[in-house]
């Protein structure tokens, strides 16, 4: 059952509220999510820490954001299929929006490191919520293509995000971010919930929101872990080679310092391009499979460019991590194929659980870059990690079910 009328146009479908307020809340939400990665080094340099403490720290508190984006996936999943996709839309936007503003306070790690985590949590909600609600609410010859707009255009946030930095003093910027949400909440009004989820909503007698039913049944379970395995390449790229190319950059030996900040940006810039055109690669090629697939091999081929190519330009550099982030641009079918694969009653829980489980991996990729670092060089260490990644990417990309064209009215019984 649609919200809409049949009758409407492709476009009036693609551009309804519904569609416009989850790009521009993933549009926050990705500024939110990485800015501070791109603050990193300044921020803790101005609370007082060295280099080599800033390295560790930074770390350290990157992962108690992700941890929190583990912990909020959950919540947000749980409360999306039994209460609503715009309930979590709007609640994680109002939980984000106030940490990070309590960020541009910030005078203690100890409290940083809290804040991030709380900002984690809030963070973890929105995207899985809003390509969950424009998945149902869209005809679906058109899911690809919508879900492809909302990640494209919330994706250009980390450009915003880089060049707030770059004019405004690291604490303003996080108090912007925090207006930012804020202000989207203005515009939830003309939004409505999704149909589908409505007719499940009348049904009490059907179990929503069961988080531990993923883990019940052998074929559910199996679908679950395949879509996590799919998005772990994407992290590699951001969490490893984009945050550490600072540390990439002396390895190779190149001259001028890479600014992580700036490598953050290009490759963002380029994975907003990928994600627009992977939903148009998915519906040329009728194939959600196809198109991440394809796009998963480029992405392995640059990565190895980066590490093994000899770079010695930062021009170069900087070109390879946009090609590296149109790459991994498969992000906005890979969310989609979490939400096509599962029931109306466990949809959201999958969707919204999905990319947070993969951007918490973030902690292991981190744990074991840093462990590699101790054996092996800054490069190989990056290729270790790399390899764990796209061997398990691949593997489930080849052998997850297909759902192009699939019905979402359906229930995980």
């Amino acid at each position: 059952m649609s919200s809409v009328p049949a009758t409407r146009s492709d476009a009036s479908y693609l551009f309804s509220a519904p569609v416009i307020v989850a790009a521009l809340g993933y549009f926050v939400d990705i500024y939110d999510l990485l800015l501070f990665g791109i603050v990193r080094l300044p921020s803790l340099a101005a609370l007082g820490l060295s280099e080599a403490d800033i390295s560790v720290t930074g770390a350290s508190i990157l992962n108690w954001q992700m941890t929190g984006l583990l912990i909020g996936g959950i919540l947000w999943g749980v409360l999306g299929d039994k209460k609503g996709r715009l309930s979590v839309l709007f609640g994680s936007i109002i939980t984000y929006s106030l940490a990070n503003i309590a960020c541009g306070f910030v005078q203690d790690v100890t409290v940083y490191k809290l804040l991030r985590f709380i900002a984690g949590i809030g963070l973890a909600g929105e995207l899985g919520a809003g390509i969950t609600l424009v998945s149902e609410i869209l005809p679906k010859h058109l899911r690809a293509i919508g879900t492809s707009l909302v990640a494209g255009i919330g994706l250009l946030g980390a450009v915003v995000a880089y060049f707030t930095v770059e004019f405004f003093d690291w604490r303003y910027a996080y108090f912007i971010g925090g207006g930012l949400g804020i202000s989207l909440l203005l515009l939830r009004i003309g939004v409505f919930e999704s149909g589908i989820f409505k007719d499940l909503k009348e049904k009490e007698h059907i179990e929503k929101g069961n988080f531990f039913a993923l883990f019940t049944n052998k074929d559910r379970l199996g679908r679950y872990l395949r879509c996590i395995g799919i998005g772990l390449p994407t992290w590699f790229v951001i969490g490893i080679l984009a945050t550490f190319s600072n540390e990439f950059g002396k390895a190779l030996g190149i001259a001028e310092p890479i600014k992580p900040g700036l490598s953050i940006m290009w490759c963002y810039v380029g994975l907003s391009v990928g994600d627009l055109c992977s939903g148009f690669i998915s519906h040329w090629l009728e194939s959600r499979k196809k198109a991440v697939f394809y796009l998963m091999l480029f992405t392995l081929v640059f990565s190895l460019v980066y590490l093994f190519a000899g770079i010695k330009s930062v021009s170069l550099f900087y070109t390879i991590a946009t090609l590296l982030g149109f790459g991994i641009g498969y992000w906005a079918m890979f969310v989609t194929i979490g939400a096509e694969q599962f029931g109306t009653n466990l949809r959201a829980t999958a969707a919204t659980t999905v990319p947070n489980m993969v951007r918490g991996t973030v902690v292991g990729m981190t744990t074991l870059f840093a462990i590699f670092k101790d054996s092996f060089t800054v490069i190989q260490a990056g290729a270790l990690v790399g390899l764990i990644c796209f061997a398990i990417g691949i593997f489930c990309i080849l052998t997850i079910p297909e759902t192009h064209g699939r019905d979402l009215d359906f229930l995980e019984e």
